[in-house]
């Protein structure tokens, strides 16, 4: 099976071409797993997670606080349908950074906005950004090699 961004083959690239949501996992600082959902994109062969305009809670995200602490995080990405024979997912295993102005990376901040309109109109060259660096990936669909 060949590669396609260094980690990723191209059914799994697919995958997350196709779906708009992913969940992101840090530790907690008790050490308990904590699942957010998040828009994000490939870059390179790193994915990236805006943070966005969205209206939060005041203070800084706990997602951010938990990756300044411990970067080891998770994001799985799933494709569920009725009919089973398209069932899929990706995880990716890895380590985030988190980069305290999106315009550090104006590449990610291009593939963000291609993927996500709502992104064109918000200022996320000023606002954080996570690059997750994948050191593992694990991947399953109905009929294809399980385990990557």
């Amino acid at each position: 099976m060949g590669q396609a961004h260094g980690v990723f083959e191209r059914w799994q690239l697919e995958l997350l071409e196709e779906c708009r949501v992913a969940r992101l996992g840090t530790i907690a600082s008790d050490g308990r797993p904590r699942l957010v959902p998040v828009c994000y994109a490939v870059s390179g062969g790193t994915v990236v997670i805006a943070v966005d305009e969205k209206p939060k809670r005041g203070g800084r995200l706990a997602r951010l606080r938990d990756i300044a602490r411990d970067p080891r995080v998770t994001l799985l990405v799933d494709r569920y349908e009725d009919d089973w024979t398209r069932l899929a997912w990706v995880r990716i295993e890895g380590r985030a950074t988190v980069l305290e102005r999106g315009d550090e990376h104006p590449a990610a901040l291009e593939a963000l906005r291609a993927r996500y309109p709502q992104y064109r109109e918000m200022g996320l060259e000023a606002l954080p950004l996570i690059a997750l660096t994948p050191e593992r990936v694990v991947s399953w669909r109905w009929g294809g090699d399980a385990g990557t």
